[in-house]
């Protein structure tokens, strides 16, 4: 494969690169390059996190990097995740890694918890000093990465070693590229910043879209209105069923020609056009009769015109997505173990 070809493969569906000159050298060189991407084991995945995610990772590999999956069992116990069960925590981990088997990642990956990486020489040590090269301030403008506010560190003084760990992660596994949503981007921001300071070698940082959620508000603020496993019915989870998607897609913020910030678009967008040949709207004749879009930009167009009906785009999304999603519930379906520690049901 040409660089140019591994570049595009790179950039693929993310919304930010940095820095593409580092990403080019990175790839020229001789070897495998590393790259890998946190989660906090903090419950049911949604959509949004497994399905672009998943896709990147395929990227990646086929572009020649290897990858780790950190599922990071220390920083949910931090963030308060499951109200500190760390062995809950830990089995939301293994559930994460069935998610991603589910969605097709290649098992040449690997996974490693926070608890590998604490107990490897001189991970406390490298906290500390990146805790020293960072002010207090600067420590606080990136707990936006695990959802909170600043002042909650006020409250919590743990808060503060996160982002501090999650910079030493970066170095611990000895990385050439961060993936992660756009709500990372300020812990891999602050490890690109500290990383001349502490002699630690530069790392590419690689930023995906965040789905909105389905009550919307995207146009404002997309991390703040970003689908969430917290607030689970304006989110599609991992593995949801037939009808609840139906359900949810049905209640979801869909504004006639709104196409910024319409949560149903970006699931057109970011998940099921990319893994079809097109998006197939089903309608009866006086309405327009049946209708196949192939690009986003087709399909975004045609809504902002008024030639797509809001029930006719759910209508089509929600019967897509349940498709998409059956091969994530026939993988539940046969190791349901570890859904049924972390969730319960039969």
């Amino acid at each position: 494969m040409s660089l140019e070809a591994k570049v595009d493969l790179v950039r693929r569906g993310a919304v930010e690169l940095v820095a593409e000159d580092e990403l080019r050298a990175l790839l020229h060189r001789q070897g495998r390059p590393k790259a890998y991407v946190g989660f906090e084991p903090s419950g049911m995945m949604q959509i949004g996190q497994g399905f672009v995610i998943a896709s990147k990772v395929r990227d990646l590999l086929e572009g020649g990097f290897d990858f780790t999956f950190l599922l990071a069992d220390w920083h949910a116990f931090i963030n308060d995740k499951f109200g500190g069960d760390l062995e809950k925590i830990r089995a939301c981990g293994r559930y994460f890694e069935d998610c991603f088997r589910a969605l097709g990642v290649p098992d040449s990956v690997r996974y490693v918890t926070a608890t590998d990486l604490a107990a490897a020489p001189g991970y406390w040590m490298n906290v500390v000093r990146v805790s020293k090269a960072a002010s207090v301030a600067r420590i606080k403008r990136a707990l936006t990465i695990m959802g909170r506010k600043e002042e909650e560190a006020d409250l919590d003084a743990s808060k503060l070693i996160y982002p501090a760990m999650q910079v030493t992660d970066i170095h611990t596994l000895d990385l050439d590229l961060a993936l992660g949503g756009i709500d990372q981007r300020h812990a891999h921001m602050l490890y690109r910043d500290l990383a001349p300071r502490l002699q630690w070698k530069q790392v590419v940082a690689l930023h995906t879209p965040l789905l909105t959620s389905l009550e919307g508000g995207g146009r404002m603020d997309p991390v703040e209105s970003k689908m969430s496993k917290s607030k689970p019915d304006t989110a599609i989870l991992l593995p949801e069923t037939r009808a609840e998607v139906e359900r949810k897609i049905g209640k979801a913020f869909c504004p006639p020609r709104e196409v910024e910030g319409n949560p149903i678009l970006e699931i057109a967008r970011y998940i099921l056009l990319p893994r079809s040949e097109a998006l197939r709207v089903e309608r009866d004749a006086k309405y327009g009769g049946d209708a196949e879009f192939r690009t986003f930009e087709d399909l975004a167009s045609a809504y902002a015109s008024g030639a797509l009906h809001p029930k006719d785009l759910k209508d089509a999304v929600a019967r897509a997505l349940n498709e998409t999603l059956q091969p994530v519930r026939k993988y539940f379906d046969a190791h349901p173990e570890n859904y049924r520690t972390v969730f319960g049901g039969g």
